[in-house]
């Protein structure tokens, strides 16, 4: 009797392991080669994106949205750059407030805090 059970739970552990479950796989097919930058700032400086700082990322130009510390992560703008070094220069209201090189590498977040 014991043996007739121990072939029992054999014959089990055996059906149970030759069934495969497949789950469906999410194909890549690569990913961009883009970096992205999000510009935060305090709120009363930039009114949460109602005043708009001009960016210049080698010679490229645009106005891009400043958000407060705050909802960076979750609604932020992203701006997508290319990657690789580049200089990056943000002015408000005719001033320079952020001038640096910078190494931006395939699909990274870089939060610019400005003062």
């Amino acid at each position: 009797m014991k043996a007739r059970t121990l072939y029992l739970f054999v014959a089990l552990a055996c059906l149970l392991t030759a069934c495969k479950v497949s789950y469906p796989v999410a194909q890549q097919s690569g990913k961009e080669d883009m970096a992205y930058l999000v510009f935060v700032g305090p709120k009363d400086t930039y009114g949460n994106g109602k005043y708009p700082v001009q960016v210049d990322i080698d010679g490229t130009k645009f106005d891009a949205k400043v958000v407060k510390p705050k909802t960076a992560n979750r609604k932020g703008t992203q701006y997508g750059v290319a990657t690789g070094r580049r200089n990056i220069t943000v002015t408000f209201e005719g001033k320079t407030i952020y001038q640096k090189q910078l190494f931006l590498s395939s699909q990274e977040t870089k939060i610019i805090n400005l003062p």
